[in-house]
């Protein structure tokens, strides 16, 4: 079969042993897979290697955060694995380095916005700005396509909004956040169905435990699929 890439499916599981657990299991129904942070000391760069021997396609998510010249000699360091996508936090300055990093590889820089698991309460603990969070997510999706990113980080409730933008033609909107009608929300709070966030601008939606915790996990994939499959 040929899997619809639309589907990234997070691999937030504790190690690379249980990653490929994770993959077999899937086989050809998944092509596109998330390794965040948490996986990193647990042979994260060493499973999206592996992924990309296997034909699949690798989402970095490190969400990279740090002074310019650091950012840009970190994509740098990541550009030469040929993955596909990487996130970085979407202030400009970093984005602009992270573009600069990458140089001619073919690594898509998507920014994150306001990370999905965040409410308006828990960014005034952070003393970000005051207003809602829509309007903050939206300005700051702006200004990282500005900065040169080939994409945003974004909560499909906030998908519509952003694929109106004038800047953000041709560019990728990635939605975490997304869970099945009926799955438990973890810890997401902004959240929509698969078929809702595509058809409100997604290119990609991001699932992650109710594929992999499932007790059919490639099942749980193919449903998704095929609600993916009416839109």
């Amino acid at each position: 079969m040929t899997a619809d890439d639309r589907l990234i499916v997070a691999l937030d599981v504790p190690n690379v042993i249980v990653g490929e657990q994770v993959v077999d299991q899937l086989g050809d129904a998944v092509s596109f897979y998330k390794i965040g942070l948490g996986m990193l000391t647990g042979g994260g760069l060493a499973l999206a290697n592996e992924l990309k021997a296997r034909g699949k396609r690798v989402f970095l998510d490190m969400k990279f955060f740090d002074i310019g010249a650091t950012v840009e000699k970190a994509v740098a360091g990541i550009a030469q694995f040929d993955l596909d996508f990487l996130t970085v936090h979407g202030d400009p300055h970093v984005v602009r380095a992270a573009v600069a990093g990458r140089g001619d590889s073919d690594l898509k820089i998507l920014a994150v916005t306001i990370l999905t698991s965040l409410d308006r309460s828990d960014l005034d603990d952070c003393l970000i700005r005051s207003g809602e969070i829509q309007d903050l997510v939206i300005e700051r999706a702006r200004r990282a396509f500005l900065a040169g990113a080939d994409g945003v980080i974004a909560s499909p409730q906030e998908a519509a909004l952003i694929r109106e933008l004038p800047e953000a033609r041709g560019r990728l909107i990635v939605t975490p956040g997304v869970r099945p009608a009926g799955a438990a929300l973890g810890d997401q709070k902004r959240v929509a169905t698969p078929a809702s966030a595509i058809r409100d601008g997604a290119d990609h939606i991001v699932v992650g435990r109710p594929v992999w915790a499932a007790e059919n996990p490639r099942q749980a994939a193919l449903d998704i699929l095929a609600e993916l499959g009416t839109v």
